[in-house]
């Protein structure tokens, strides 16, 4: 079966650039069809975001080049992150900056409280209280944007960049038990079907819970396609 994948953009031209990076192949390459145009808006959607689907497919006896080698590659990227480890001085500056901020913030949400830990390669903020909820947002859009900033926040002085896991209410494992369950769920879809699953985009953290899930599995495999942001996971059968 030709690969197939859908993108999406403000206009077909967007969009359409966007599917062929993603399968890192020229336009020639590929058959196009516009699912959504973006002629097609009503008086009642104007103040929505602009959003237009293609799907592109490769056209017959084009080789998948783009697909990455899908099982190894995780544990190798891994492997490299884990290279770029921090100092125990560096620790001790990035958990000050980190202290400085949430004190400064804790004044606008007394009820808040924080706990800061770490290793090596992460350091770990837990945020608790009655107002700390608010700053999950849907699907932990908002969390995820504050951990870009505390990231920010705690690489001040240091020469390389702090890696931060925030949590929010445990938001963190309820969002890994759902996704280990979506991994199980698709993982049955592409058995029983034959055909792969493109999940939507994710944080690599999340992708490296439906990876890590799906690793041992004797008759599916999984791997990454697209650039972030919009770098979503792929389940196929072996």
């Amino acid at each position: 079966m030709a690969k197939s994948i859908i993108a999406e953009g403000k206009t077909s031209t967007e969009a359409i650039e966007k599917g062929l990076k993603e399968l890192k192949v020229s336009k020639d390459k590929v058959e196009i069809k516009v699912l959504e145009s973006e002629d097609k808006r009503s008086f009642f959607s104007i103040l929505t975001p602009r959003v237009v689907k293609v799907e592109l497919t490769l056209k017959e006896g084009v080789n998948e080049k783009n697909l990455e080698k899908s099982e190894k590659e995780l544990p190798k990227h891994v492997e490299k992150e884990k290279k770029n480890l921090l100092s125990s001085e560096e620790i001790e500056t990035a958990k000050k900056n980190l202290t400085f901020f949430l004190e400064e913030f804790n004044k606008k949400l007394p009820s808040m409280k924080y706990e800061i830990k770490s290793d090596q390669e992460y350091i770990y903020v837990t945020l608790n209280g009655d107002d700390a909820g608010k700053l999950i947002g849907y699907r932990g859009e908002t969390l995820n944007s504050m951990q870009v900033i505390l990231s920010s926040i705690a690489s001040k002085g240091i020469d390389k960049k702090v890696r931060i896991i925030l949590d929010i209410e445990e938001y963190r494992e309820k969002r890994k038990k759902a996704l280990e369950e979506l991994a199980d769920k698709l993982a049955r879809t592409v058995i029983r079907t034959n055909k792969q699953v493109i999940l939507e985009p994710m944080s690599a953290y999340e992708r490296k819970i439906i990876h890590n899930r799906l690793q041992d599995s004797q008759r599916v495999k999984t791997y990454s396609i697209g650039e972030e942001p919009y770098r979503k996971v792929v389940i196929t059968k072996k």
